[in-house]
């Protein structure tokens, strides 16, 4: 996993919010990638670099919104 941790004052007290959801996603699209590089499977290997990407983007919006 990434090693992200749910930024203090997320809504959600139990495990298995959104946010642990997302990591989750992020980590897994990660290593997915991966193997799908090792054996060049081009386009999965850029489908999962983009959920990557969304995942990333995701956590980042929800962070911004809990600081306003």
């Amino acid at each position: 996993m990434s090693g992200r941790r749910r930024p203090a004052g997320d809504e959600t007290t139990e495990e298995g919010g959104p946010d642990d959801a997302l990591i989750l996603i992020a980590a897994a699209a990660t290593e997915l990638a991966k193997l799908a590089r090792r054996d060049k499977f081009e386009v999965l290997e850029r489908l999962f670099a983009m959920a990557r990407l969304e995942a990333d983007e995701q956590l980042r919006s929800r962070s911004r919104r809990k600081l306003s």
